[in-house]
């Protein structure tokens, strides 16, 4: 968009805002009539198997024909898109930016899996809205209004321009790709895991068929073509979030306005969780995956010479099936299953090793998932285990909420959304339109959890194995951990214990849980890929201009023009694009644990040094560096040494368990005191003592 010109500049100004309000009106109206379309022309008999290829393709054409439209070399459009975005549509951006997949996918999976304040070794759904909408008021009363102050561009640059010197601005650019990397392997994962789904292809090709529609608003546009990309986007994960939600409360309480209802559930539930307690067909689920979980024990006492029986029985059944002339099928299957075992010991340790603990997990009551409304895991007043347990859990939750608290403070995709704003004023009132377009949507998650659980309890619970629906079967063959269903007691019917649901699946499949039409379906999958997307697209761009403009350009002197430097930036996100891609496709974990560590990056790495540069004139270069040394060491330190696959290369210099029974992803919480300290610390040492006034000698 041209900047208004003219000899008013506030009558200019009025004209430039009327036109974003008329051009955002007919796209929200546009996209409704798109639904109702849709909706039309499947009750008119249009194929499921169309209406999802047509979502992904249309709502990935309009964000790309947004980049292309907004495509600039300019340096001050591409980096801060003018600095002049109202602060609406900024809110409206960073809404969208902020909705990641782990908020618009995960959040809701977790609040289902974890209750509201988890179980041990999980913090719940609840610290993760408590921290993230908490965050955006240390983002406002600490960092924003000062950051746009100083006219910057990334956030390296405030390091460089307020300590000086190379070593700041290296560190903090190394932060911002670490952290950012991180955080954007999770929504390429969710890119993925959509696209798959909508589209029916692999897991890995739906990576790239999403990935187009990233490269080509970040790759041509900049931040001006990601900022109204990311409005466009937060319009369809707004419908997508709140269009089910409303629909099931309504479904089942007669009313749509879901966070206002339901509490009303939340004792059925109970009583539900109560009777599944009770439930002779419950214990006997609960009694199979015991002895399962058994069962890999004592293999695990005698890994090679189970190995080796597993082997040879897998082989007999081979052989029985083909001298009985059985079923090719059968055959077929009996020999995958010889296959698919463990390749050496090692690995047969691995895997054995997983199914003994998730079979000992489910073999808990309610399959290992805590009562949903419980304060914490454990009983303050209950025995020397159920107090430890319920103290363990409380101190999660609160580490967690730090962590994600402070991380948000610090995140550098999400800082530089408020360099676009026209003014220090304008920032601060961007922040509160963040809050409010965030707002609606996580007042509304807690609704969606509890009125799936209670959707699944109450009608999927008890059915029939032969006639469960086809959507399941078409989820698990997306990942086996998202959905799987196991007929484990042998009665033929479905038994909370045996439904395992992974925290990514729960949003994505709550439309055809409760019967919606499939076009729901359709707009809830293009919702998350909105999400996805659209953090997608701050980070990649955050990532590159680290590289580029903070480490390449600034690490050594280099004659090239601005259009150059912005060149360059667009073919390095493209390379950091390919690479998060490729780790992406390795399914590494699931998404929120992936982002609840970048945040405690960030929060390590930036905040404490941030925060002392901006209110302590003492604070000294040596500080500087040493602070995000010691927060950033500390915290990845704490990660790395939970991470299985290190332990045989370098266990004696990892750390040996948890620290004070702290989960890793809230590694932040030990790696913000470190910086804070060492920062304040070394800079009193290195602060120069003040000048001695002169004397005049009497004469």
């Amino acid at each position: 968009m041209a900047e208004p010109g003219g000899a008013d500049p506030v009558g200019g100004e009025k004209a430039y805002l009327w036109r974003l309000h008329r051009i955002f009106v007919l796209y929200v109206v546009g996209v409704v009539a798109f639904l109702v379309l849709i909706a039309w022309a499947e009750q008119q008999g249009l194929s499921r198997h169309w209406i999802g290829p047509i979502f992904l393709f249309l709502t990935v054409m309009v964000y790309a024909g947004i980049g292309v439209y907004g495509r600039t070399s300019d340096p001050e459009e591409y980096y801060v898109a003018g600095r002049r975005i109202p602060p609406v549509y900024n809110g409206m951006a960073a809404a969208a930016d902020w909705m990641s997949a782990a908020s618009f996918i995960s959040l809701s999976g977790a609040l289902y899996l974890q209750g509201f304040s988890g179980k041990p070794g999980q913090a719940g759904g609840l610290a993760y809205l408590l921290g993230w909408t908490g965050g955006f008021c240390l983002v406002a009363l600490l960092i924003a209004p000062h950051l746009r102050a100083m006219r910057l561009y990334t956030v390296p640059d405030f390091f460089h321009v307020r300590f000086g010197g190379r070593w700041p601005r290296i560190i903090a650019a190394l932060a911002a790709v670490l952290c950012s990397f991180t955080y954007v392997v999770a929504q390429i994962y969710g890119v993925g895991l959509i696209a798959s789904r909508l589209t029916g292809v692999q897991f890995e090709i739906g990576i790239m068929l999403g990935l187009g529609g990233v490269l080509l608003c970040s790759f041509l546009g900049g931040m001006r073509a990601i900022t109204w990309t990311q409005v466009a986007q937060y319009v369809v994960l707004l419908l997508a979030f709140l269009i089910p939600v409303s629909w099931l409360a309504y479904k089942q309480l007669g009313n749509p306005m879901a966070p206002l209802v339901y509490g009303l559930q939340l004792g059925k539930i109970a009583d539900l969780e109560e009777q599944l307690l009770d439930s002779p067909a419950e214990h006997q689920v609960v009694a199979a995956y015991l002895r399962r979980a058994e069962d890999y024990e004592v293999r695990l006492q005698d890994v090679e010479g189970a190995l080796e029986r597993e082997r040879e029985k897998a082989r007999e059944r081979v052989r029985a099936l083909r001298a009985q002339n059985a079923d090719v099928g059968l055959i077929v299957s009996a020999s995958r299953e010889l296959v698919a075992l463990p390749r050496d010991a090692a690995s047969a340790r691995d895997r054995w090793t997983r199914e003994m603990r998730e079979n000992y997990e489910r073999a808990r009551p309610l399959g290992g998932l805590p009562p949903h409304s419980q304060a914490f895991a454990g009983n303050p007043d209950g025995s020397p285990h159920e107090r430890q347990e319920y103290e363990l859990a409380r101190r999660n939750f609160l580490a967690l909420m730090f962590c994600l608290m402070v991380g948000t403070a610090g995140l550098p995709h999400l800082l530089t959304r408020y360099y676009t704003a026209p003014s220090v004023a304008a920032a601060r009132s961007s922040v509160a339109w963040s809050l409010f377009f965030i707002a609606l949507l996580y007042l509304s998650a807690p609704a969606l959890a509890v009125l799936v659980k209670f959707e699944v309890m109450q009608n999927l619970v008890g059915s029939s194995f032969e006639t469960l629906p086809s959507w399941m079967a078409q989820w698990a063959r997306v990942d086996s951990s998202l959905l799987s269903v196991e007929d484990v007691n042998g009665d033929g019917l479905v038994q909370f214990g045996e439904i395992r649901l992974g925290a990514d699946l729960i949003m994505l499949a709550t439309p055809e849980l409760g019967g919606l039409p499939y076009v729901v379906s359709g707009l809830v999958a293009a919702g998350g890929l909105a999400a996805a997307l659209s953090t997608a697209d701050g980070l990649l761009l955050t990532i590159s201009n680290a590289l580029v403009r903070d480490l390449y350009y600034r690490g050594a002197p280099r004659k090239a023009s601005p259009e150059q430097r912005v060149i360059l930036t667009k073919f390095t996100l493209l390379a950091v694009a390919l690479a998060a891609a490729f780790v992406a496709a390795l399914k590494p974990a699931e998404i929120l644990p992936i982002v609840s560590a970048s945040f405690s990056l960030a929060a390590s790495a930036f905040v404490p040094v941030m925060v002392l540069g901006i209110f302590w004139r003492g604070t000294t270069r040596q500080g500087a560096v040493a602070g995000m040394l010691a927060g950033l060491g500390v915290a990845v330190y704490y990660m790395l040494s939970h991470i299985p696959v290190l332990r045989p290369w370098a266990g004696w210099l990892l750390a040996d368990g948890l620290w004070f029974g702290i989960q890793p992803i809230s590694a932040g919480v030990f790696g913000v005191p470190a910086g804070l300290v060492v920062a304040a610390v070394v800079s009193r040492i290195t602060r120069p003592a003040p000048a001695l006034p002169l004397v005049r000698a009497e004469m």
